[in-house]
């Protein structure tokens, strides 16, 4: 993390915060008002810890990260999914043990409709003999000096714990290549730090039991049998979730490195719409080129990179836009509404898009309705989760292809 911070403030992209900053409101307030841009609190009032945040708030700031260009950085984490790299163990080497107390992190109050202080950019490292390795994203309300109650939804990190994991390691400022990494979802038998070190060289350090990213904080902790409200809380369409029981941790050891970092992801902001957006781009991309040429697929702000995804096609064959839709609600369950256009449209200017609708688009026979299981995160979806989701083909009909094309100038 820290030599991507360099690199930001080598090209002038950090922002310095000098002021006394407080972790209570006032910090996510700045970080509000300046989304797109990271910035380093380098005064937290009662900490001598600094802060960051707002790292990975653009697509341009995520691949600059690796080093690529925006158009190139879908490719990378599509090799990264196919082809994970064990990476090596090194020893763990300059890190400070500290009181296992969290009120010495400046962990973040960030509105006062949550239900307390939460570390957001904490990533979970379990490990388990059959399992392998799993890395993922929790978000952590703070209890007390010694507990969190973490939000755990049914997927791997619960398998983990069913099957036996008792102690997990929690990460806090880890390499960017972790921090995408740790978001993109696949299959139980893939190890997210194998795709990260794909993306990007990431050796892993043995700490006890454990093996773990480099990170600028490294947590141990047990995982009790204990359950407690988690919540509320601002999710990723700036609605509260709801409050549901959940798991509680108990933090047993805090290991940093000398003069460490706090990194905190704003809640509802745009880093944490575009680190769980984006890898969902990807598996859309992978899953409509299996069934048509696929050039584009982009979640939408609009759709806070999650419910909407706009894709561009090239047409082959009369049903290839549907089942470019299909695709897309196969790869992304969440998905709400979807938008299918031709090589012509420029998929990031709505005006395009809204022109595909206005002049290639019949309701009664370019759209598609299922009823089933959508996000959570969806209001305005039944008690059991089930949402009408529509996808709407834009794209010209190949035996009339003449009469729909733009005039050139």
């Amino acid at each position: 993390m820290r030599k991507f911070l360099q690199k930001l403030e080598k090209r002038g992209l950090l922002l310095k915060y000098r002021e006394p900053a407080s972790t209570k409101f006032e910090i996510a307030s700045i970080l509000r008002r300046n989304e797109g841009k990271p910035v380093l609190f380098q005064n937290v009032k009662g900490f001598s810890m600094p802060v960051v945040g707002n790292l990975y708030s653009s697509r341009e700031l995520l691949a600059m990260a690796f080093g690529v260009r925006r158009e190139k950085l879908g490719d990378l984490v599509l090799q990264a999914i196919e082809h994970p790299r064990e990476p090596q163990v090194q020893k763990m080497k300059g890190y400070k043990e500290l009181d296992p107390d969290l009120s010495k992190l400046p962990i973040l109050r960030h509105y006062r409709c949550e239900g307390g202080p939460y570390l957001t950019a904490s990533i979970v490292v379990a490990s388990h003999k059959r399992l392998g390795m799993n890395a993922s994203y929790h978000r952590m309300m703070v209890l007390d000096k010694q507990r969190v109650a973490v939000r755990i939804a049914p997927r791997h990190l619960e398998r983990f714990i069913q099957e036996g994991t008792k102690e997990v390691a929690i990460c806090v400022g880890a390499p960017p290549s972790v921090a995408l990494a740790a978001a993109i979802s696949v299959e139980l038998s893939k190890s997210e730090l194998a795709m990260a070190n794909t993306l990007s060289k990431t050796p892993l350090l043995k700490i006890e039991e454990h093996l773990v990213p480099p990170s600028e904080i490294i947590m141990l902790a047990e995982v009790t049998e204990e359950r407690h409200p988690e919540g509320p809380f601002l999710d990723l369409m700036g609605l509260l979730d709801e409050v549901r029981m959940e798991r509680v941790f108990r933090i047993k050891k805090i290991f940093t490195k000398p003069n460490p970092i706090y990194q905190a992801i704003l809640p509802g902001g745009n880093e944490h719409a575009i680190l769980m957006g984006f890898p969902r781009e990807v598996a859309i991309y992978r899953e409509v080129s299996k069934v048509c040429r696929c050039l584009e697929a982009r979640l939408t702000p609009g759709g806070r990179y999650w419910l909407h995804c706009l894709i561009k096609i090239k047409k082959e064959n009369p049903d290839d836009g549907v089942k470019a839709l299909e695709a897309a609600f196969r790869a992304h369950p969440s998905l709400k509404h979807a938008w299918v256009v031709d090589e012509d449209i420029d998929i990031e200017k709505p005006e395009e898009v809204e022109w595909a609708m206005a002049t290639r688009f019949q309701a009664k026979k370019n759209i598609i309705i299922r009823e089933e299981p959508g996000s959570s995160l969806d209001p305005s979806a039944s008690e059991n989760g089930v949402t009408s989701k529509v996808g709407f083909d834009l794209t010209i009909p190949l035996e009339r292809r003449e009469k729909f094309l733009k005039a050139r100038v």
